[in-house]
């Protein structure tokens, strides 16, 4: 494996789910130092001693001096947000000073702050990678590999599918009763009978994941609808169907929240696969799609990150704030993580009656 220049990689939230995935690859990559940070100084510390070039420190995001603190002692030429921050300062912090930065996030509105920015980082020569996951990330990507299958799309339906058994972190987990909690961001998607491979014909339904709202800044289309299913049925009825009902509404109170989520952390029903698939449409009633299929998505998002933190240490991206979809370099991303995922993709065909 070929290893980048000596330079210093902070990972936020490095021991998690994700951050523990780009902890583990980029140290492998790198011949300067992996700085696993987070609340929890133990975990940090477990974890670094695990790799020769890593250490550990203490980094709270909801304090700013937290992360100050470290960019001034450590010569950090990346950091990557694999926890999601409340608003875009911490970007902010890292770019004014020449850092770039690998943001995990997957809340829109957080990415339409950072989105802003762009003139900022440019000035101080930093790139900061937007939409760097699975969802958003790998179905940006998609989705741009669609349109270039079928040039003249104006719409894009992107479904994903998790696997109820992957045991997620709370932080996953609670974002995700949230955003339950919250109207879909396009009311006119309903739920679609999608087939995916590996599963066959599932139902999906709308779910405010990042992708669809930035695809259409991003992509020169005019729709874009983000749909989610679990590779149980079943489950997928229950959870939706609370939705409907206003269940997670109810939720509201921090011990509502707590409670929720701790109740939905402990069902394990299923497997740990998942499957994004991305359909482009055009006006002549022409249909392709594109997928991909693993195990694990935390994992996808950690490799994903990794490597757009590899990429970063080569000095060949722009700089500027940029969602993977927009940044050539990252065309081929679904490839280049295999064997980790199976890339899946049709041929331009007519679109099927519903």
């Amino acid at each position: 494996m070929n290893r980048s220049p000596q330079a210093d990689v902070l990972v936020v939230g490095g021991y998690g789910a994700v951050g523990s995935i780009v902890t583990r690859e980029v140290a492998l990559r790198t011949r300067g130092h992996v700085i696993v940070s987070g609340r929890d100084l133990v975990a940090a510390e477990s974890l670094a001693r695990q790799f020769g070039n890593a250490r550990a420190v203490h980094l709270d995001l909801a304090d700013p001096r937290s992360l100050a603190r470290v960019l001034e002692e450590f010569p950090v030429k990346v950091v990557v947000l694999a926890v999601e921050p409340d608003n875009a300062e911490p970007a902010r912090m890292c770019v004014e000073r020449g850092v770039h930065v690998v943001d995990v996030s997957a809340s829109a509105g957080l990415l339409t702050q950072t989105e802003r920015l762009h003139d900022l980082a440019v000035k101080h020569d930093a790139t900061a990678l937007l939409s760097v996951g699975l969802a958003p990330g790998l179905t940006n990507v998609l989705a741009r590999r669609a349109l270039d299958s079928l040039p003249d799309s104006h719409r894009i339906d992107i479904t994903i599918l998790l696997g109820g058994g992957e045991e997620h972190g709370k932080d996953a987990i609670r974002w995700t009763v949230r955003q339950l909690q919250a109207p879909s961001p396009d009311t006119r998607a309903g739920s679609l009978k999608v087939w995916l491979p590996g599963f066959g014909v599932r139902r999906a339904h709308p779910f405010p994941f990042s992708d669809q709202v930035t695809l259409r800044r991003t992509l020169p289309i005019s729709q874009a609808s983000t749909r989610m299913c679990f590779d149980s049925a079943t489950v997928t009825a229950l959870v939706f169907g609370a939705q409907r009902a206003g269940v997670f509404r109810l939720a509201r109170g921090p011990r509502a929240l707590a409670a929720l989520t701790a109740l939905i952390g402990g069902v394990h029903a299923g497997s740990d696969r998942y499957v994004v698939r991305v359909d482009a449409h055009d006006a002549e009633g022409q249909h392709v799609w594109h997928a991909v299929t693993g195990n694990r998505q935390s994992v996808a998002t950690g490799l994903v990150a990794a490597a757009a933190t590899a990429r970063l240490l080569t000095g060949e991206l722009p700089p500027g704030v940029h969602h993977l979809d927009q940044l050539h370099q990252f065309h081929q991303l679904p490839e280049d993580l295999a064997p980790a995922l199976q890339v899946w993709q049709s041929s331009p065909r007519p679109n099927p009656s519903h």
